[in-house]
């Protein structure tokens, strides 16, 4: 393990945050709140911790491997969150502990969207702005822009973009990696500023708009309301909410290629973007259909109005609430845990399984079946009419396997700690499917839970942020070999 390496990216890495801790800064200075001083410290202890890893290690030239791109990769996701719990436990309005602080930036950063805070409504605007503004950094992943900026400092970016990019559809868009990162990076932003201004028209203030557009399109769910986009009671903004978490939620490689053939209907020509479109309306058609017909809204439009945006809030693991859905009835609140499973498709800034994944399961069970009734028939599975290689079929299953093993094991590690069932299963959902809203206890937050149960947590938010597998090489045995 070359570790002068290791040391010299995520000191770079950790200066380049730094300089995000500055935004807040001027979102202070515009509202005259006095949490200036929390962002500013914040910003000196990151940049100088930064410069101190870095600095030893400058004139390292060794060639950066898939060991070293993973380690940094899982350390820098920590380190991180580290370094972004300082404002929280500086700002004298919050009084947070450490393990709350951590909980809310490892939350944001990971786009879970779980939160330890209540009262978001009186709290000062630099600390909301400075929540929403970590979402949006880790939507598309720092680690992505980073492989934008480190060659030009001297460090290669493929190693570090394969240990982020664990999704099996993250190709390259461009032949170079950093045209890549920038590619994705302008189709974040431009999603980013048309939802602001989607908002803003629909009838948020400025503030709310930018924030609310971070976490949108980010898929992250933190909201600058305790009610969420409940608090604004309107049919516009929730609609305008619907649309960006659907296209935030598409594969960024397909919004590459829609965008070169400047043509919307190459969107139908990928097998996942239509079984995802056919989940999302089939989700939303039976709890908007059930909502109805059980007369808990009287009217259809009520039925459709908050079990559409529900439907698409949770499926895309954005974590939005437009209405209490806890307290539905029969079994759609847990059949809205369920949806975020599934999640949003590969190469998107979603959580869950991802639908491709879903997808390829699906059709490697109807491949058995079709064995069982042919044994002698030769079948293949094709994707996008293009057969699918079995070792991509066998790491679908593989990571499946880590999943469900590392979902059962977090939920009982929960129970130990004091938690109901109900709560430990819908807390564990939340947090490996970066979701962020749960059922029980964690319903409205997650403050009332214990500290054990806050790390445990935060550890199953990086699980599910770096999909199972980079996480996981880091704890095997094999990956420490020299």
């Amino acid at each position: 393990m070359q570790f002068s390496i290791v040391f010299k990216t995520i000191g770079l890495l950790l200066m380049v945050f730094s300089l995000t801790q500055l935004p807040p800064v001027v979102v202070d200075f515009i509202y005259q709140q006095n949490e200036a001083p929390s962002f500013l410290t914040a910003f000196a202890l990151t940049l100088s911790s930064g410069l101190l890893l870095y600095l030893p290690f400058r004139k390292s030239t060794k060639d950066f491997r898939i060991r070293e791109g993973v380690l940094v990769v899982v350390s820098f996701w920590f380190v991180l969150s580290l370094f972004a719990t300082i404002p929280f436990l500086l700002s004298e309005s919050l009084h947070m502990t450490f393990s709350d602080a951590f909980f809310e930036s490892m939350s944001g950063l990971t786009t879970t969207g779980a939160t330890v805070l209540s009262g978001l409504d009186d709290l000062p605007r630099a600390v909301l702005y400075y929540r929403q503004q970590l979402q949006w950094l880790g939507g598309m992943g720092i680690i992505v822009l980073a492989v934008a900026i480190l060659p030009m400092l001297g460090v290669g970016g493929m190693e570090l973009y394969h240990a982020e990019s664990s999704g099996i559809s993250k190709d390259r868009l461009t032949p170079k990696l950093t045209q890549t990162a920038k590619a994705l990076w302008k189709i974040y932003l431009s999603l980013t500023l048309a939802c602001a201004l989607a908002y803003y028209w629909a009838g948020m203030s400025v503030f709310d708009a930018i924030g609310h557009s971070y976490s949108t399109v980010a898929i992250g769910g933190f909201s600058t309301h305790d009610l969420s986009i409940g608090y604004f009671d309107s049919v516009a903004i929730e609609s305008v909410a619907i649309v960006f978490m659907f296209l935030a939620g598409i594969n960024f490689s397909l919004h590459f290629f829609v965008w070169r053939k400047k043509n919307i209907l190459a969107f139908f020509e990928d097998s996942e973007f239509k079984t995802y479109l056919f989940l999302l309306g089939f989700m939303a058609f039976i709890i908007a259909g059930y909502l109805w017909n059980s007369g808990y809204y009287q009217t259809v439009e009520g039925a459709l109005r908050y079990g559409v945006f529900q439907s698409i809030s949770m499926a895309t693991t954005t974590g939005f609430t437009s209405a209490n859905f806890s307290t539905w009835p029969f079994m759609l609140p847990v059949l809205l845990i369920f949806a975020s499973f599934v999640g949003a498709c590969a190469g998107s800034t979603g959580g869950g399984i991802k639908v491709v994944r879903v997808l390829l399961m699906f059709k490697l069970a109807m491949k058995e079946i079709k064995k069982f009734i042919h044994p002698n028939a030769q079948i293949n599975i094709k994707l996008n009419h293009r057969s699918v290689a079995e070792s991509t079929l066998i790491s679908v299953w593989g990571f499946f396997s880590l999943y469900v093993i590392a979902f059962v094991f977090i939920m009982i590690a929960l129970m130990f700690t004091g938690m109901d069932q109900v709560t430990s299963f819908s807390a564990t959902a939340a947090s490996i499917n970066n979701l962020g809203p749960g059922l029980g206890n964690v319903a409205e937050n997650y403050g009332s839970i214990s500290e054990s149960a806050k790390w445990i947590l935060s550890f199953s938010m990086l699980l599910g942020r770096l999909e199972i597998l980079t996480l996981m090489a880091l704890l095997h045995k094999a990956f420490w070999r020299f």
